[in-house]
């Protein structure tokens, strides 16, 4: 079974789809392409942050809102219910690692307890939803003794952030498995795009750096290995594992989505300066505790069986990046 990788509109014309963590960089863009793409969507929201893409591209106003939190199992049923949900995409989640190692029981709360809530919310409800994507992440691995990470590792995630997604991974297998539920999981390295506004991450912290005129800030020694992977990728790589995830084969199998192109810290620096044209010597802190080292992702599985694979370039991708925060920050290109 080989998936479509060219999402088109007649996979999601008409489909009635429920995504949370809609205000998030990925979320955002998600909600635009699928309904581009002539879907019905509705947007689980927390805040109604206005700077988020979802509000400043005008999406949120193409889309039904459902304000509420992953917490709460009964406004997710209120709303899978209300809006007859045939597809869940779960990408809602505190994602921030410093703030998991801060309050690792809310982090819990959210990345764990509302994944079981929205699984056990299809599970009631399986003559709606006839598919489910759940969003993880590399971080779930843990550290590992071999890389690139592969499908068939163990989950060993130790640090707040990584063993919340180790556990989220895992309760989906548990409803795949246990009762039938057609979900699969999505496991990505570093995304980045425009509107990601955790200004921690290195490619929009640079780009802000930049654009103020101040020496960006380099967390690590920058010797640091990742995966990095534009949002247009990752949300057609989403898709595509929508798209399949009705097949009974591919029940609570995960896949990993990487261009296979791991760089380090300075290398990305690096890329995001010469997109902005402009470089500056960083602020190297080297005071990065608790991560591991090298992190990066074997994608072979996603591109056999979904038929996926990255089409934007990283030079090109950190261009479009740079684009859209110097709209964001109402600068001009020089």
């Amino acid at each position: 079974m080989v998936g479509l990788a060219a999402t088109s509109s007649e996979a999601w014309a008409g489909r009635r789809v429920f995504v949370t963590g809609a205000t998030g960089m990925v979320g955002s863009w998600l909600c635009r392409k699928l309904v581009d793409l002539h879907a019905n969507v509705c947007a689980l929201v927390l805040d109604a942050d206005r700077q988020s893409e979802l509000f400043r591209n005008g999406t949120v106003n193409r889309v039904t809102v459902a304000t509420g939190s992953l917490e709460d199992q009964a406004c997710i049923e209120r709303a899978i219910i209300a809006f007859e949900a045939d597809t869940v995409l779960h990408l809602g989640a505190q994602t921030i690692v410093g703030t998991a190692d801060r309050s690792p029981a809310a982090t819990f709360a959210t990345n764990v307890a509302g994944t079981w809530n929205v699984l056990e919310t299809c599970r009631i409800h399986a003559d709606l939803v006839d598919r489910v994507v759940v969003a993880s992440s590399d971080k779930a691995y843990g550290m590992q003794p071999d890389l690139p990470y592969r499908e068939d590792m163990p989950l060993d995630g130790i640090a707040p952030y990584e063993a919340s997604k180790s556990c989220a991974d895992l309760v989906s297998r548990s409803y795949a498995k246990t009762y039938g539920l057609p979900v699969t999981i999505a496991r990505c390295g570093n995304i980045f795009g425009g509107g990601d506004l955790n200004w921690s991450r290195i490619v929009p912290g640079t780009i802000r750096s930049l654009i103020r005129g101040e020496r960006p800030v380099l967390r690590s020694d920058g010797s640091f290995v990742r995966d990095y992977l534009h949002v247009d990728d990752v949300v057609d790589g989403y898709l595509a594992l929508a798209e399949a995830a009705v097949e009974p084969a591919l029940y609570g199998e995960a896949f990993n989505f990487s261009d296979e192109r791991p760089l380090t810290v300075w290398d990305i620096y690096e890329a995001t300066c010469a997109a902005f044209g402009a470089r500056v010597e960083p602020d190297v802190r080297d005071s990065a505790i608790g991560e591991i080292h090298d992190q990066y992702l074997d994608s072979s599985r996603a591109r056999n069986v979904l038929g996926w694979k990255p089409t934007t370039g990283l030079a090109d991708g950190l261009k479009r990046t740079v684009a859209w925060y110097r709209d964001y920050f109402g600068v001009g290109a020089p």
